[in-house]
């Protein structure tokens, strides 16, 4: 379906136009994958491009159950039902907390320097990954970016899962899904280049950009 992130952003902007040229528009690329995907998303609005950081927060022993996620900004989102379930404390809570923001910070550092982060407050924020297959990550950065403060939040994809895009309905203001093939099986088998994005890509696609806010 596309050659590559590129090609997917570039056709995934075609979606997006009624964003285009207004002042009140960032996009924000999820880290890695999506972030090239939102580079040509940006420039072809004409909007300023950062990056969203999202860290998930597993339960010591079972890290791949998630009881929540930290993302740019300060923000911790907490899912209630398992922390009441498996009666976490607040020590292990915080304590995975901690290792996790430094892993976040550590990112943010290596992806933007010395850029402050973007400041969503009043703005219609465009979330931008390659794919949605479960969403697990792109729901923790739009119920994360919501805590900061945005007039709008879009959620903005190439291709996903049918029923991942409509279940995103309750927490986005708008969800544009470029492509929802059925069956899916998966984000990468609609790409024919699906190589991984390096940091150093990331880096280089945010370099150069004035600061968000600017």
């Amino acid at each position: 379906m596309f050659r590559d992130r590129r090609e997917a952003g570039h056709r995934l902007a075609a979606k997006l136009g009624r964003y285009a040229a207004r002042t009140d528009v960032l996009v924000l690329g999820l880290p890695r994958g999506g972030v090239p995907v939102a580079a040509e998303v940006a420039d072809a609005l004409v909007a300023p491009l950062d990056v969203f950081l999202v860290r998930k927060l597993g339960v010591p022993g079972h890290e791949e159950l998630a009881m929540g996620a930290i993302a740019s900004g300060g923000v911790r989102v907490l899912n209630d039902d398992v922390v009441q379930q498996l009666r976490l404390t607040d020590r292990v809570i915080d304590g995975v907390t901690a290792a996790e923001q430094r892993e976040l910070e550590r990112r943010e550092r290596v992806y933007r320097g010395d850029r402050p982060p973007p400041d969503p407050r009043g703005k219609i924020v465009i979330l931008v990954d390659d794919g949605l297959a479960t969403g697990a990550t792109m729901r923790a950065a739009v119920l994360a970016v919501r805590r900061l403060g945005p007039e709008r939040v879009v959620v903005a994809v190439p291709v996903g899962a049918h029923e991942t895009c409509r279940e995103f309905a309750d927490v986005a203001d708008e969800v544009v899904c470029a492509a929802e093939p059925d069956p899916f099986l998966a984000v990468g088998y609609w790409y024919e280049d699906f190589g991984q994005t390096t940091d150093d890509e990331v880096r280089e696609l945010l370099a150069g950009r004035a600061p968000v806010g600017s």
